[in-house]
């Protein structure tokens, strides 16, 4: 990391707690310059910061790409404690930060903003997914084989291949809740925007969707037109 800043301080926080020094460099690198070349040519996207982490179901808006990064790095580490203290059991926790902080890594390649200000597939995107990109740029890196498969293993039952290693478990399962929980929160959130306004609530982030649950649940759905109308300005 000579002379280089990583793109997010959040990321950062994340990327120390890898004690393999090769490996925190190898993960820091990919990190700081997430671009793909293809025949020759430099494929670049939103920055990590900026990048949603997808296009409907859950972060899908700026900024959620770090978001879903942290979190699941937070779920991740929660779930190696439970492993240890509670199972007995060990896992390599470098392997398990090295595959959360890199599994979604070249998402904002994929990535690009429409007329109307929606988010749609680029037109690498439309050709190739963020998965393949990322699992070739790993091997062409030369990533250890267990941080390839979390990777590769990471969307579990429904992706490519299932883990096979508890360290690929563990990333799986913490993706999965993160993007559960936030997807279910932002769907709760445009339906109840619709109940309190009758009108779609197309952009809006987790922090929007937990105020709009939480004042549903305090005080009803009159308090909820009242903060719509409120961020409407």
């Amino acid at each position: 990391m000579k002379g280089k800043k990583l793109v997010s301080p959040k990321l950062e926080r994340i990327l120390k707690k890898i004690k393999d020094e090769k490996l925190r460099k190898k993960v820091a690198e990919v990190l700081e310059n997430p671009t793909v070349e293809i025949e020759g040519k430099t494929f670049q996207g939103f920055s990590l910061e900026d990048s949603p982490a997808a296009l409907r179901h859950h972060h899908a808006y700026k900024g959620g790409l770090v978001e879903h990064i942290v979190a699941t790095a937070e779920i991740a580490l929660t779930l190696c404690k439970i492993v240890k203290k509670v199972y007995g059991g060990k896992v390599n926790r470098d392997v398990i930060l090295a595959g959360v902080l890199l599994h979604d890594v070249f998402k904002p390649v994929t990535y690009m903003l429409s007329e109307n200000g929606s988010y749609r597939s680029s037109p690498i995107g439309e050709k190739l997914d963020h998965l393949s990109l990322v699992v070739s740029e790993l091997m062409r890196r030369g990533f250890p084989l267990e941080v390839v498969h979390a990777v590769c293993a990471h969307h579990g039952e429904y992706g490519m291949m299932k883990p096979k290693t508890l360290e690929a478990l563990v990333c799986f399962l913490a993706d999965y809740t993160d993007s559960q929980l936030n997807g279910e929160v932002l769907r709760a959130a445009r339906h109840l925007a619709r109940e309190a306004t009758g009108e779609e609530l197309e952009e809006i982030t987790a922090k929007e969707a937990f105020e709009i649950v939480h004042l549903k649940a305090a005080e009803g759905l009159e308090e909820v037109r009242k903060f719509l109308e409120k961020r409407r300005g």
